[in-house]
């Protein structure tokens, strides 16, 4: 907590304004914080205890600006567990963006694609998760005055789905629901584990985001996401299964990714008070 303090004293040193939203962009997804108002973007690095991501697609900047008038701040990347870092450094930036005051944070993730319908290039609004990376930020967590056991049914808050439901509609948009399962990582998962995790009941496969969500509902903010399926699940397709790909096809659906997320920050502010 001394630490999210010091971090979040620094961020507003630099930007005095409170967000209202929180957005963390996933891998080749960082292109949508340059249509940020008035943004100013801070390097991880000037920011105290931050940990820096080391993944390509994964720039490392906190952006500060508004989507129409709204204000936000938005993670130009993330880092993960498979880097080598702990779990309290995975989830320390969505830590951050509760310190800082937002309300809310829209989640997004490069993910493979599952189900049948879930082709590259495709849209999936996530409403539930399977963390099953073996680790949970709650560990070891206990700030005075807060549960130590956190619920979480709506882990992803239905007004936050609807809001996005309805900002895709507006656009004309597809856009499925379904549930994320989350892996360590960094080795993509074999034909085998892909027929488990459809036995389980997921439709869509990566490496982040189920942490994130945690942390964040222990910190009492409302979460929603949305994956970009940026190709197919292991033994699903003849295609090798490749980083340079996945970061390819998040540039092809960049249009309609970042048209949505606009309207979804618009849509998701119009709920809060």
């Amino acid at each position: 907590m001394a630490r999210l303090a010091e971090a979040a004293a620094e961020v507003r040193r630099q930007h005095a304004e409170v967000p209202k939203i929180g957005v963390i962009l996933g891998s080749g997804l960082g292109g949508w914080a340059a249509r940020l108002g008035g943004a100013s973007a801070l390097p991880y690095a000037s920011i105290p205890h931050m940990p820096a991501p080391s993944v390509a697609g994964h720039p490392g900047e906190l952006c500060l600006g508004r989507v129409g008038t709204t204000p936000v701040a938005c993670l130009r990347g993330r880092v993960h567990a498979y880097e080598g870092h702990e779990v309290e450094r995975v989830v320390f930036g969505a830590r951050l963006l509760a310190a800082l005051g937002c309300r809310a944070v829209l989640l997004t993730n490069a993910a493979g694609g599952i189900r049948a319908d879930l082709s590259p290039g495709s849209l999936m609004l996530i409403t539930d998760h399977l963390n099953l990376s073996g680790k949970n930020p709650l560990v070891a967590w206990a700030p005075e005055g807060h549960p130590a056991f956190i619920d979480m049914t709506q882990a992803y808050d239905a007004g936050l789905l609807a809001a996005a439901r309805k900002a895709a509609h507006g656009l004309g948009l597809a856009l499925p629901d379904g549930v994320y399962a989350a892996l360590l990582g960094p080795s993509y998962e074999t034909p085998a584990e892909i027929r488990m995790l459809r036995t389980l009941g997921a439709d869509a496969v990566g490496m982040s985001t189920a942490l994130e969500t945690i942390a964040l509902r222990e910190r009492g903010v409302l979460v929603g996401a949305v994956s970009c399926i940026t190709n197919a699940a292991a033994g699903l397709s003849a295609a090798a299964l490749d980083h340079t790909d996945v970061q390819a096809t998040a540039a092809r659906a960049r249009d309609r990714f970042e048209a949505l997320l606009d309207a979804w920050v618009l849509e998701a502010a119009a709920l809060l008070p």
